[in-house]
């Protein structure tokens, strides 16, 4: 089944799904709202099937892409869940590259996230995406069992995975030295969180649709952040201003992209939130912010 649009659902569809992906309707709240909007020959299930995830739709990159080398691995977090997988990607060709860590959504390591860091690999990088839901037995293989067992998790453990991860690929001995981070919706805001945790680590970050950190934090963050948001993300949004301002307050290095009149998740392709041109837009530009990061010297 094709992908659909954005454009094909109204807006409160939309909102529903996003309300629905980040835990705020459980499922038959989801169903039951759904079902003011299967109108004409529609069907609530049709509806639930055209907004669901489709990660035959992510893959960008083929796990046996021989530009490219990838490998499960496990390293240690000692205050968080212990030992932790992840998915790592490297070029193919050459010894040293600079890292970046790829950090998923609320629903664990799913094959969207894997093919980001992937798409990291092809473009010169060391990419290393953990899955959060280890301690649990890893992601299930579908996005609602996984968004249910991530939030069984502690919050500050799962951070404490986090840095782990992040200590354990700038110490790679694949890597220059150079980390980048970038994260989608949880992960966004669990940028920031490494940002202002082990601000000598990281180098550069860029969160997607995050949410933005207490503004008392602010002052500790030392790394460029390349900071970017939808259009029609207003929980996102609102706090977009204050955050933005405490940055330039601090004198802090950031550039901050609004995609008008695209979701929350745009750059997700696996759902009808992805929008193409913003897509490809914000990518090209963290691609251009981490080369510009972290390959000059």
């Amino acid at each position: 089944m094709p992908r659909k649009e954005a454009s094909q659902f109204r807006q409160e569809v939309l909102d529903l799904y996003d309300d629905y992906a980040h835990g705020r309707l459980n499922r038959r709240e989801y169903v039951k709202k759904l079902g003011a909007f299967a109108i004409g020959g529609l069907t609530v299930e049709s509806l639930m099937s055209s907004l669901a995830p489709n990660y035959a739709w992510a893959e960008e990159v083929k796990p046996d892409d021989p530009r490219i080398k990838t490998e499960m691995v496990t390293y240690e977090s000692k205050e968080g869940g212990g030992n932790i997988k992840g998915l790592l990607a490297r070029p193919s060709k050459g010894d040293k590259f600079p890292a970046v860590l790829v950090i998923h959504e609320n629903r664990g390591l799913n094959p969207y996230i894997e093919d980001v860091a992937r798409r990291l690999a092809v473009a010169g990088f060391l990419a290393f995406a953990p899955d959060a839901l280890t301690p649990l037995g890893g992601y299930p293989g579908n996005d609602d069992d996984g968004r249910t067992m991530q939030a069984k998790r502690d919050r500050e453990e799962m951070t404490s995975d986090f840095v782990a991860a992040a200590q354990w690929l700038d110490a790679n001995p694949a890597s220059t030295g150079k980390l980048g981070v970038v994260g989608f919706c949880f992960g966004g805001g669990m940028v920031y969180q490494l940002a202002i945790r082990i601000p000598d680590v990281v180098d550069a970050g860029v969160p997607f649709y995050g949410s933005q950190p207490d503004l008392a934090d602010v002052p500790k963050i030392k790394a460029p952040l390349l900071i970017q948001n939808a259009g029609l993300d207003k929980r996102i949004l609102d706090g977009a201003a204050p955050f933005e301002k405490a940055l330039t307050e601090n004198n802090k290095t950031f550039e901050a992209f609004v995609y008008p009149e695209v979701n929350h998740g745009f750059h997700n392709d696996t759902t009808p939130r992805y929008d193409d041109a913003a897509a490809k837009l914000a990518w090209s530009r963290t691609l251009e912010f981490f080369d510009k990061q972290l390959k000059t010297k």
